[in-house]
């Protein structure tokens, strides 16, 4: 850490800590928060000139730098058209990653690697996939073993790129299947797909789906029939999650405005493109259904952008969002450039029913542009935060807990209760540290020291620790007996 973030932390966090013990409210530092970012593969040359260990000390470097800004949670995109940044069962490997197709070499997983680094970090791992793209530019070449090759009567092209088309009930079950195999084969805590549904409208060019509507439209409108076919596609990936590996999120991050007053009464004071009328993305009736357990609408624009403003929408969206949780997806650069990063941060937190919030892109903090890691990491993230809990996932708290003790001095040690497959299994600890005994509080976020996947943390610093246990769920135990550390390590 440089001496100008040591200086600001140290600033940031005194300040913090006199509000924290005088009266500011826990809106400031909440316990409970989603702080996610978006880490991109489409268009990252990186990947593909790295070799198998370069790439492996990039991706660390990386969530290292995004653990000390206090993100907790990374939206890794593994399916960025119809290809994969895992060793995939039903589609090739990423163009971004390898030529051709083949596997890297020497072999590594991606998703695996990201996975592990995540957890070993106390940070959660969501996959995130683009359900229909095929390709992204006109020209761009399928490798051998393509779907597309086996059945190109399921695809269409639309402005030179290449789509799954959303009305031929196969595709549906494709995608399906591609989340089931990931989330069966993962450790991953979500998936996560982003706001690209039926492609962003082209002036004066229709969808080309004539076919598949005349064969699967059923009478019913062309416009209502597109959204049933995106609803159909959103059910059945929660179901499938729901089926396999029911604790496993499944979130959507939307394009920012539902639809405007214009449209409908229910749509917000704006006057931008529309989910509903030009992606055929029903984000309200998904949410209302239970079919997503949590959205993050990119609202990229300034607070007060005349077509689309921040404050306008989230406020629409703290109102509206019923059904699921609610983050805010904010762009990094956009947000440091119009000096706006510190309002958002306070409209946000003060909006009753955001429960996080999600940084697009991840590299944009990593490369601390405008000094947002500072920010972040000495005064909108200073206190860690725990991920929301799911309790409908989980219908009760773990327990706390046991067998704790002291080993060489300074390692802190508890049992760990075996794992059953089901969303009761505890998978992490959160470590809080207090000066006395008489101060333990769990309720109180600037005591913790870290969120730990194992069974086991070596204090940095002498003090009264506690233990909790978080399930699948993230639902949290009680905590554990105290345990005195006075030796320093």
């Amino acid at each position: 850490m440089n001496r100008l973030r040591s200086f600001i932390c140290q600033t940031g966090l005194l300040v913090a800590s006199v509000f924290i013990n005088g009266t500011l409210s826990a809106s400031l530092h909440p316990k409970r928060e989603f702080r996610g970012a978006w880490m991109n593969t489409i268009y990252q040359p990186q990947y593909k000139a790295n070799s198998t260990e370069a790439n492996k000390k990039y991706l660390c470097r990386q969530l290292d730098s995004l653990s000390l800004a206090g993100v907790n949670a990374v939206i890794f995109q593994v399916r960025p058209q119809a290809d994969a940044f895992y060793e995939s069962r039903l589609e090739p490997w990423s163009r971004f990653l390898t030529d051709g197709g083949k596997a890297p070499s020497p072999y590594w997983d991606p998703l695996e690697f990201m996975v592990g680094e995540c957890h070993a970090r106390g940070m959660e791992l969501h996959a995130w996939l683009n359900p229909y793209r095929v390709t992204s530019a006109a020209g761009q070449q399928l490798p051998p073993g393509h779907i597309y090759h086996k059945h190109p009567e399921r695809f269409v092209r639309y402005g030179g790129k290449l789509y799954f088309d959303p009305g031929i009930p196969e595709n549906r079950d494709f995608i399906v299947a591609i989340v089931k195999d990931i989330v069966s084969r993962y450790d991953v805590d979500g998936i996560h797909f982003d706001d690209y549904f039926y492609p962003y409208p082209i002036k004066g060019v229709d969808f080309p789906d004539k076919k598949s509507y005349a064969r699967y439209g059923k009478k019913m409108k062309r416009d209502d029939w597109r959204r049933h076919n995106v609803d159909l596609l959103v059910r059945d990936v929660h179901n499938a999650i729901d089926a396999t590996k029911p604790w496993v999120r499944f979130g959507i991050s939307p394009f920012g405005i539902w639809r405007n007053r214009k449209s409908d009464p229910r749509g917000s004071e704006t006057s931008g493109l529309e989910n509903f009328d030009a992606l055929y993305a029903d984000v309200l009736l998904w949410a209302s259904e239970g079919w997503v357990d949590y959205i993050a609408p990119q609202l990229y624009w300034e607070l007060d952008h005349k077509a689309a403003s921040y404050r306008t929408l989230i406020d629409w969206w703290n109102r509206n969002a019923d059904g699921c949780q609610l983050y805010i997806g904010q762009d990094v650069e956009r947000s440091v450039k119009a000096g706006e990063l510190d309002s958002k941060m306070s409209l946000l937190r003060a909006s009753g029913n955001v429960e996080g919030l999600c940084w697009w892109p991840a590299y944009s903090i990593t490369r601390n542009v405008g000094g947002v890691a500072d920010s972040l990491a000495c005064i909108h993230h200073a206190v860690k935060a725990l991920p929301p809990s799911f309790p409908y996932k989980c219908g009760h708290d773990p327990e706390a807990p046991s067998g704790m003790r002291i080993e060489g001095g300074s390692q802190i040690s508890w049992d760990r209760p075996a794992a059953s497959g089901a969303s009761t299994d505890v998978n992490r600890h959160v470590i809080y540290r207090f000066d006395t005994s008489a101060e333990v509080d769990i309720s109180r976020p600037e005591a913790i020291v870290a969120v730990t996947y194992s069974g086991n943390w070596t204090v940095e610093a002498p003090g009264c620790y506690v233990v909790t246990a978080l399930d699948r769920a993230n639902n949290e135990s009680g905590p554990s007996e105290i345990v005195n550390v006075w030796k320093r390590r």
